[in-house]
């Protein structure tokens, strides 16, 4: 693989004969208050106040939370979703008595926010039907961006990855990261891990997939934004994958194209052989469905938690780890120019080698990268935990992190 071309400088640096990650990016947004926007519409104001909050996972007040919220919303549709709550329901007639308007019209405009432009969770259906926000991110951002194509992107799409993209480089997420959240799991490559008998099968994303019978696939909503940001790194865009009870809905939706299984790991080899690393929902029921997006360390907003900020909480811990035969290494350091994660330092005129463990997710792609002299292989890791068996364990065992990083959040506002 070609490294220029797939933007490795953007997370690795070449210095002196040192190849390595990049020093950390810090925290950057500048905090504000309502106050400081006298000329924008209340409207727009509540909401920003809305999506802000520490429940929702939300940036502080910010330049760049008031234009992202601005764009996302019209004034009229801002109206009523400034009534909301976050982490509550709301019924279009208790939304309409808030805002005193019509049911019917309030009705029209949140199925237009759920069902058009994605922006609202929707559950039930009829006068019953309840509507909530979702986090900016993981939530709104995803559902938003999902489509088939690049081409099928609207003007308003494109417009709300570049906003989203400002509000992410603003490093706000680092303060909901102090404690460990590990949502999800890296799979080895399977070139890295071969046949070997230790291998469980949830180290093996075919025999995850051997419990749906239904798949579909979407483009990287991380990926797209890059491109749409003039950061493209080159790599393959149409590959993440779903299986299970959702596919339907959203391939009803328009959101993503039904395949068969076998397409559906192709589709996975072709990411693995271009360097990308497929991660999992770490939970291991096979009874809900899951998603496994293939994702590079220059463009995935989850790697970049670890690649930009060195904060890796999200990351469940890996199952293999490299192993490296310093007596066979010749010291080329394409195992470091490989790492999606920054994890490998190689120093090619003194011939030394290190490797940071706690921004290795086991993905395996440095053992891809040594075809010359095998210096590295794949290890099981001992006393290793097994993935939680629903997702009711998954987020029993993350929430009381997830309280303690919104309150973490909470206190670096002031």
């Amino acid at each position: 693989m070609d490294q220029k071309k797939h933007k490795a400088t953007t997370i690795i640096e070449i210095n002196q004969g040192v190849v390595g990650p990049k020093r950390p990016l810090a925290k950057n947004v500048q905090i504000k208050t309502l106050g400081a926007y006298p000329n924008v519409p209340k409207a727009y104001l509540d909401t920003a106040r809305l999506y802000s909050s520490t429940r929702l996972i939300g940036p502080p007040i910010c330049d760049e939370l008031m234009e992202f919220i601005m764009h996302t919303f019209t004034e009229e549709e801002a109206d009523i979703v400034r009534h909301f709550k976050p982490m509550a329901r709301m019924t279009a007639e208790k939304a309409a008595r808030a805002c005193n308007r019509p049911v019917h019209e309030v009705r029209e405009i949140l199925d237009h926010l759920s069902r058009k432009k994605f922006i609202l969770l929707a559950m039930g259906s009829g006068e019953k039907r309840k509507y909530a926000v979702m986090p900016i991110v993981p939530g709104t951002f995803e559902a938003v961006m999902m489509t088939t194509s690049m081409e099928n992107l609207s003007d308003w799409q494109r417009r709300f990855a570049e906003l989203f993209e400002r509000l992410v480089e603003t490093g706000y997420m680092i303060d909901y990261l102090k404690h460990e959240l590990p949502a999800v799991r890296y799979l080895p490559s399977h070139q890295s891990i071969g046949p070997q008998q230790s291998a469980l099968p949830s180290d093996r994303l075919e025999e995850i997939m051997d419990r749906y019978k239904t798949f579909g696939v979407t483009m990287c909503q991380c990926g797209m934004t890059e491109v749409i940001a003039g950061r493209g790194c080159g790599r393959p865009l149409e590959n993440c994958v779903s299986f299970g009870n959702t596919v339907h809905i959203l391939v009803n939706a328009g959101k993503m194209r039904q395949i068969e299984k076998q397409e559906a790991i192709e589709i996975k080899r072709q990411a693995e052989a271009a360097g990308l690393v497929s991660w999992i929902f770490n939970e291991d029921s096979g009874k809900y469905g899951s998603s496994s997006c293939s994702c590079c360390g220059c463009c995935c907003h989850m790697m970049q938690t670890v690649t930009q900020y060195n904060m890796p909480a999200m990351i469940a811990p890996p199952r293999y780890l490299p192993i490296f035969d310093l007596a066979k290494c010749d010291h080329c350091a394409k195992c470091a120019l490989r790492c999606p994660m920054g994890a490998i330092t190689v120093d090619t005129r003194k011939k030394t080698h290190s490797h940071n463990l706690k921004r290795c997710v086991g993905c395996g792609q440095c053992v891809v990268a040594c075809d010359k002299t095998r210096a590295i292989t794949m290890d099981p890791v001992k006393n290793y935990r097994k993935p939680p068996g629903s997702y009711g364990t998954l987020f029993a065992k993350i929430t009381p992190n997830m309280i303690r990083n919104s309150f973490s959040a909470w206190l670096a506002r002031f």
